[in-house]
């Protein structure tokens, strides 16, 4: 967490948290909800606006954090902004190396160790790591298939509806405080 934000959140320690403003796709981008889409309907089926400056997105990337509850937040100095997720905390980057060693990189930059692999029924690809849970990107599906194919990962089968609570995270934490 930035020294920024950790001042903040000493100067003003009683700050309301936020629910349903920011949301992460299973693409691993970030996007604005503001009154007027979330009135629209839930995420992701009403997107909102994708933020695509840099400095912002690493600076949420720096702080983003989970509860004692499995919710995930970006802590925006004094401020909890809940995240609403499409399918997982972390969307997954997967490369594979001119020599065939295959890398996983968290959507924030973060490198992390794949633990087990999950394949639920609508054919996504999940990694439980040494960061956590999350979707391997859609792009990145060739250099995953490498990593099964070279038995580096022993891939599993499982549902979607399960993997909430099975890995403790909350896909939506606005519904799970009741406020849309």
């Amino acid at each position: 967490m930035d020294e920024i934000v950790k001042a903040a959140l000493k100067k003003w320690p009683n700050v309301p948290a936020c629910r349903g403003w920011l949301a992460l796709d299973a693409r691993g981008d970030w996007y604005m909800r503001d009154d007027r889409i979330q009135a629209a309907g839930p995420f992701p089926q009403v997107k909102g606006s994708r933020i695509t400056h840099d400095k912002l997105k690493d600076f949420i990337h720096r702080n983003y954090e989970v509860d004692e509850r499995g919710q995930w937040y970006f802590q925006n100095g004094p401020q909890r902004v809940y995240v609403e997720l499409e399918a997982a905390p972390f969307v997954w980057r997967v490369h594979a190396d001119p020599g065939g060693l295959v890398q996983v990189h968290a959507h924030t930059g973060l490198t992390a160790t794949p633990k087990a692999a999950w394949l639920d029924e609508h054919g996504r690809l999940f990694l439980d790591t040494t960061l956590g849970f999350g979707v391997v990107h859609s792009l990145d599906m060739e250099a995953a298939a490498q990593a099964v194919e070279q038995g580096e990962w022993q891939v599993q089968e499982g549902r979607f509806e399960d993997f909430p609570q099975r890995f403790g995270y909350v896909l939506s934490p606005q519904r799970a405080q009741g406020e849309g």
